[in-house]
């Protein structure tokens, strides 16, 4: 349990957060926001409410009383208390909180599910979801916890419940319903019905109705595309050779970990995809021959990623090959056995992955009037409202603005915004006139390294770097008209977060200051 105190208030919670086990004692506190040191979900402290992603529970409340300057904490369970600790850290204004806590022995689960409405027959109306991702799920169940009563529907072309898609290159070795985020019975106890293998081929703006691929339809009253992306396509000869895949499903992580183990491994870009599978793959499969190339001929990456992640896995005999690009590739017996560089190189491969950026899946919606911009991506504003009545649209698909970029518009694939998207979707389905207020937070690990990312640096002209790249260690502030948009870490928790705070109250921070 943690207990915090706020002025002259105390307020007792769960410890960990729900999302991946983060000890919130050393998250970042402010007011009654409690951020999470890992991956930035924050919570009310007088509720345990969740008030940011990317977790989808809450956090455990529990009765606090002082008498005679003692605190005391009302659990249901027997407890074993320890003499609280007090310290303060002053950071930006903020403080992070490192004790306020009395640990407790045989207390149920830090995390509480939100409660939901029940589904009314005498409802009529349809809300229905297109994907089965976080976007689509987090709209289905705000949706329940803000009182609709009428029929939910989520469908997706997937073959499962919506799934942790970081674990497909973090945990290879996990079964898919390993991965699951809501397990079926979940979404049944809520009367959200969930259609797999349900790919939408078109919609009817007019009739508000969409069309599947096995040649059913469904009507609706307000519609919601959250349909994601997909990984870009190889453009080379040999692209269809057995033995070439993407990293997409639970399906497609498994055959490349037993594809991999021994083998000679090519993987066609240097994105976190990319990477994280370098170090997730056997050692066999990387020591081998564990290759990334990164396309494009004038291809650069700041220093921090060459001296960070990218050192990191050269250390262990990954091999990159930076500036050039892949021009075929040659098979043997049907199956891929060679990459061919653009700079004459040829290196054996026994299994290819593809890892070269992201198509929004919109392409069901051509010849429609709903607006898309030239990659695809549908426009909404701040409420995700698209151009049609009726229509919202959240996640990976879309483009929206972006406070941090001064409202220009941007792609944003983590999997935070998309939650993001899809609870505020879900409050204007509902008539609330919600708009969309979070900042970007992404996370990954190398290694048994955390790297943390918040805010949004495109177009950034500046950096300002706070302890070694050397030495693994640090932090970098992304400056724009000279303020900080956007800040990075290796082993610095929880100051991302405590930036992500800064950023998400508006307050500025400028060059001066981060130095």
């Amino acid at each position: 349990v943690l207990l915090v105190r706020n002025r002259k208030e105390f307020h007792a919670l769960g410890s960990k957060c729900p999302h991946y086990g983060a000890p919130l004692s050393k998250g970042v506190l402010r007011g009654e926001r409690l951020r999470c040191p890992w991956h930035g979900a924050c919570f009310n402290i007088r509720t345990g409410d969740i008030e940011e992603y990317p977790a989808l529970d809450c956090i455990s409340c529990f009765k606090v009383t002082v008498e005679d300057g003692k605190v005391f904490i009302t659990a249901k369970k027997k407890v074993l208390t320890l003499p609280a600790v007090t310290e303060h850290r002053q950071h930006l204004g903020l403080r992070v909180t490192s004790a306020f806590c009395i640990s407790l022995q045989d207390l149920e689960s830090s995390l509480r599910v939100k409660d939901t409405s029940r589904r009314c027959l005498l409802n009529q109306n349809t809300m229905l979801l297109l994907g089965g991702g976080v976007a689509a799920l987090v709209c289905a169940e705000t949706l329940r916890q803000e009182g609709f009563t009428g029929r939910i529907i989520m469908a997706t072309k997937e073959k499962h419940v919506p799934y942790d898609k970081s674990k497909l290159s973090k945990e290879m070795n996990l079964k898919a319903e390993d991965m699951y985020l809501r397990k079926p019975e979940f979404l049944q106890a809520r009367c959200i019905e969930f259609w797999t293998e349900k790919e939408a081929v078109s919609v009817d703006f007019q009739k508000q109705k969409v069309c599947f691929m096995d040649g059913s339809s469904q009507k609706y009253h307000q519609l919601l595309i959250a349909t994601g992306s997909h990984s870009g396509f190889l453009k080379v000869p040999g692209a269809d050779l057995q033995n070439v895949c993407m990293l997409q499903t639970p399906e497609e992580s498994s055959k490349i970990l037993e594809l991999a183990t021994g083998k000679n491994l090519v993987i066609v870009g240097a994105s976190f995809i990319g990477t994280r599978l370098e170090w997730v793959l056997p050692a066999p499969a990387r020591d081998t021959n564990g290759t990334s190339l990164q396309p494009g001929a004038a291809a650069e990456l700041p220093g921090w990623v060459l001296a960070g992640p990218f050192q990191m896995l050269q250390n262990k005999g990954v091999k990159f090959h930076m500036k050039t690009e892949l021009c075929e590739l040659k098979g043997k017996d049907g199956k891929v056995a060679e990459a061919v560089l653009a700079n004459g190189e040829n290196l054996p491969a026994d299994l290819v992955v593809v890892g070269i950026g992201s198509t929004p899946n919109s392409a069901f919606l051509k010849g429609t009037s709903i607006a898309r911009d030239d990659k695809g991506a549908i426009l909404v504003d701040l409420h995700m409202q698209t151009n049609i009545p009726n229509v919202f649209a959240a996640g990976d698909v879309v483009t929206f603005p972006v406070a941090l970029l001064d409202g220009a518009r941007s792609s944003i694939h983590h999997q935070q915004v998309a939650e993001a998207h899809g609870h505020c979707a879900a409050l204007n389905m509902l008539k609330r006139g919600k708009e969309l207020h979070t900042v970007p937070y992404f996370w990954t690990t190398l290694l048994g390294k955390s790297i943390r990312y918040a805010g949004c640096g495109k177009g950034y002209t500046d950096t300002v770097v706070k302890g070694s790249l050397e030495q693994q260690k640090f932090l970098i502030f992304y400056i724009r008209d000279g303020h900080v948009t956007a800040a990075a870490s290796l082993n610095c928790d929880p100051m991302v977060s405590l930036i992500a705070e800064v950023l998400y109250l508006g307050k500025q921070i400028s060059k001066e200051e981060a130095e």
